[in-house]
């Protein structure tokens, strides 16, 4: 059986370790390359400052290394007696290096393991949900360039309005998502900086190089302050998890109209068959699942933020066994969050919109609008011009003018499609990932 890395002359009580490891077993699965990527760097380190001879660098690399490809072959695995990746790693070494594997945890504690370990799972995974929004723009992008001459209704307090289009509808949930990527552009530039070496959270007596192991795996920074970096655990968790929510939020909106406009009341869209389920008993029926899932989804990420703020927010300085309890939850819902995108990508590229909406006499009076500015534009006072088309409605005398001549930056006639996507192209690039995957290939010997 495998000893405790802290354990001393006394065994801990088994059901303690089964309260208190909880699913940390399960969830340091998500950590594990993370964890010998931080451990590849930290030894580099160890051999520039004199704790490791440059031979024992040379074979620990190589074994850090092939650890590294059975995690990648998704042969690796946390066993039934060891407590977390850290010591599961450490004790891979030991048992193929002998004393030599006990070296690599001089100058750091788990604390400060597992803090680089999410760290470089995040940045990691943020560029995954990234690509998968992109995906997600692209689409919307181009059903609104699409459908950019297609009038629907629009709605305040559901009621039926003023003219829109699908141009605007679609086009609208792409700009959501630039502003929801600039979220993720501060939750990114938060969580690419280093702590490793900040310990327990006081940092060592050993003369630790922070800016070396913060160069090779390729942060910006380093967090300076090591009691900070200590506090950072859980607060990080939270700006992303907020970015996260943010992006759950334009697509939970999304699957609402989507559901909406789908509905036989409405029938402005037409979701492709494949995505949709049938009724028990009703045989008429197309339900709009997907959507609806995604909605549920959406929501369940969105209280992510809230969840990681009620176990944090009433923890001093220091590290406390609380924080282990974010990661069920948080570390999963990366996943979560691609697997909506993808989805939803496909679904807004193969829905059918109805280019004969406006052949139902229910939408004529949303011109109203139109008709009090040609009035205004002809000379008329706009409150005048106002009053009078009311009175023409309540006679029933109004005749609308379908023909829209709107040409400000954004409107109807002005999509501004084109800014839209260089607003997000900009942001896109300020991420600058090539940096730690650079880095990452440096570490695996790839360079």
């Amino acid at each position: 059986m495998a000893s405790k890395l802290w354990e001393k002359s006394v065994t801990v009580n088994s059901d303690v370790e089964v309260y208190t490891v909880g699913l940390d077993r399960e969830m340091d699965m998500y950590l594990a390359r993370y964890d010998v990527l931080g451990s590849l760097a930290h030894i580099a380190m160890l051999e520039s400052i004199g704790l490791l001879t440059s031979d024992e660098l040379k074979v620990l690399s190589e074994e850090l290394r092939a650890i590294y490809d059975v995690i990648e072959e998704g042969k690796f695995c946390i066993e039934d007696d060891v407590e977390d990746v850290h010591s599961q790693v450490e004790l891979m070494l030991t048992r193929r290096l002998g004393d030599i594997g006990k070296k690599i945890h001089s100058g750091r504690s788990r604390n400060d393991q597992v803090l680089v370990d999410l760290k470089l799972f995040i940045r990691s995974r943020i560029e995954d949900v990234i690509t998968a929004i992109t995906g997600l723009f692209k689409a919307l992008i181009s059903q609104s360039d699409r459908y950019k001459d297609v009038l629907m209704p629009g709605y305040t307090h559901l009621q039926v309005a003023m003219p829109s289009s699908f141009g605007l509808w679609f086009g609208a949930y792409a700009e959501s998502l630039v502003d929801d990527l600039t979220v993720l552009k501060a939750a990114y530039t938060v969580t690419n900086r280093n702590p490793l070496g900040s310990a327990a959270g006081y940092g060592s007596s050993f003369p630790l190089d922070r800016d070396m192991t913060t160069r090779l795996l390729g942060f910006d920074s380093m967090d300076y302050n090591v009691v900070y970096a200590q506090m950072g655990r859980g607060k990080v968790e939270r700006i992303v998890a907020q970015a996260l929510a943010s992006v759950a939020s334009t697509v939970s909106k999304l699957a609402f109209d989507a559901c909406m406009f789908n509905s036989q009341n409405f029938g402005f869209i037409k979701l492709p068959d494949q995505y949709t389920t049938g009724s028990s008993i009703m045989p008429h029926k197309k339900n709009p699942d997907v959507f609806e899932l995604t909605r549920a989804k959406c929501n369940k990420i969105q209280a992510l933020p809230y969840e990681i703020t009620l176990i944090t927010n009433n923890l001093p300085s220091g590290y406390f066994r609380d924080l282990q309890l974010v990661k069920e939850n948080f570390l999963p819902a990366f996943d979560s969050l691609i697997d909506i995108l993808v989805m939803v990508t496909r679904m807004v590229s193969e829905v059918s919109v109805n280019e004969s909406i406006l052949d139902d006499p229910r939408y004529r009076l949303m011109f109203s609008v139109e008709e009090v500015n040609r009035l205004t534009l002809a000379g008329m006072p706009f409150r005048d011009a106002y009053k009078k088309v009311g009175l023409d409605i309540e006679k029933g005398e109004f005749e609308p003018d379908y023909t829209l001549k709107h040409t400000h930056a954004g409107s109807i006639g002005n999509l501004c499609n084109d800014r839209i996507v260089g607003l997000y192209d900009d942001l896109l690039a300020s991420f600058d990932f090539d940096k730690f995957h650079v880095a990452f290939s440096r570490l695996l010997g790839k360079e």
